[in-house]
């Protein structure tokens, strides 16, 4: 039981994570949107850059990646949500019963880790070279969430076997 609710709880904290991911950049959406904008002009990297052409300085494409990444963590916390949710209700089942409700959660953290890899080390990290800039440069955070949530994926896939 001990670990059952050691997985639940770790999938309840990113649930919770995400959730307040949303509320932060949607009550403070210019300051969140800033980095995004910076990330996609790339106005802070190498002065010699001759990566510069990848640049998007339209607004609109800005606000609109803004919102693609917005969606994408109201994916990940409904899903979280679901499977915490669904854990919860087997919490006390069979083994069988506790590793099917971990469907949603592991969705869930998977599309958590492909927004921490994909996109904010791969899209922003390497296309939009990020890593350049000394001032927005969101790869150690995003590399940090990446790991924590890779291991919380590999904890919680890690079958249930029934009590003894």
């Amino acid at each position: 039981m001990a670990e059952r609710i050691s997985k639940l709880g770790l999938a309840g904290a990113v649930a919770c994570f995400f959730s307040l991911v949303i509320v932060n950049n949607l009550t403070d959406y210019s300051t969140n949107f800033a980095f995004v904008q910076h990330i996609l002009a790339m106005d802070t990297i190498f002065a010699d850059s001759t990566l510069k052409w990848r640049s998007i300085t339209n607004p609109t494409l800005q606000h609109a990646f803004y919102w693609a990444i917005i969606a994408m963590e109201m994916g990940i916390a409904s899903l979280t949500w679901i499977g915490v949710v669904q854990m919860g209700q087997a919490i006390r089942g069979t083994a069988s019963e506790f590793n099917q409700a971990k469907f949603y959660t592991l969705l869930g953290l998977t599309a958590s880790c492909l927004l921490w890899f994909f996109v904010f080390l791969g899209v922003g990290g390497e296309w939009f070279v990020m890593w350049q800039s000394p001032i927005w440069n969101g790869q150690p955070i995003a590399s940090r969430m990446f790991t924590i949530t890779m291991l919380i994926l590999l904890f919680l896939r890690q079958p249930d076997l029934e009590s003894e």
